[in-house]
């Protein structure tokens, strides 16, 4: 093998190895033996919510119980974090997203994080078993996560007070930097 082919062999596949570890995440087949998400496709689904783009509606109970939408929160900055209790990576990510939460409630911004794969009691005892009291919506069906094509988790979207999507992150945030850098682009 000449030595430029292999200079290139090394390059694509230095590439390939980073790109597939620098981003954390669960595909949307568990392979942890856990409810998973169906592989949703852009075929079967669309390309789902784009940048710039107003975020798709939906319907959903607040942590009080009671009926709203996401268009009913427009005029405030809102955070969606799509994970499910057996995603590592979403675990991982979960202290970081509660002291945004904690942080930045009071300022405004709304953070819902959107369970795709537990049952009610499942997530209380998730949420209790690590100290977490952020909103936790719970999408059993995939409803939610169909509408934004959601493939990998956990997959997060930051959409502004006009209920545009201004960052879309799929992977695990490695800190809570990381978060509140995406977060400066929806909070005015």
């Amino acid at each position: 093998m000449n030595k430029l082919l292999k200079v290139m062999l090394v390059i694509t596949l230095a590439s390939v190895l980073t790109s597939g570890f620098a981003m954390a995440g669960c595909s949307s087949k568990s392979d942890q033996g856990g409810p998973a998400l169906g592989r949703i496709t852009a075929c079967s689904m669309g390309a789902g919510p784009e940048l710039d783009k107003p975020a798709p509606d939906f319907q959903f109970q607040s942590p009080e119980g009671q009926a709203t939408s996401l268009g009913n929160l427009r005029g405030e900055p809102v955070i969606l974090n799509f994970w499910a209790t057996w995603c590592g990576p979403c675990v991982h990510e979960m202290p970081y997203l509660q002291q945004v939460y904690e942080e930045w409630s009071g300022k405004g911004l709304v953070l819902l994080a959107i369970n795709i794969d537990a049952t009610s009691s499942k997530v209380t005892e998730f949420l209790q078993g690590h100290s977490l009291f952020l909103p936790v919506l719970l999408d059993t069906k995939q409803d939610i996560a169909r509408r934004y094509n959601i493939q990998y988790i956990p997959t997060t979207f930051f959409i502004d007070k006009d209920g545009i999507i201004q960052v879309v992150k799929v992977g695990a945030f490695p800190n809570k930097e990381a978060i509140e850098t995406d977060l400066s682009k929806i909070m005015p």
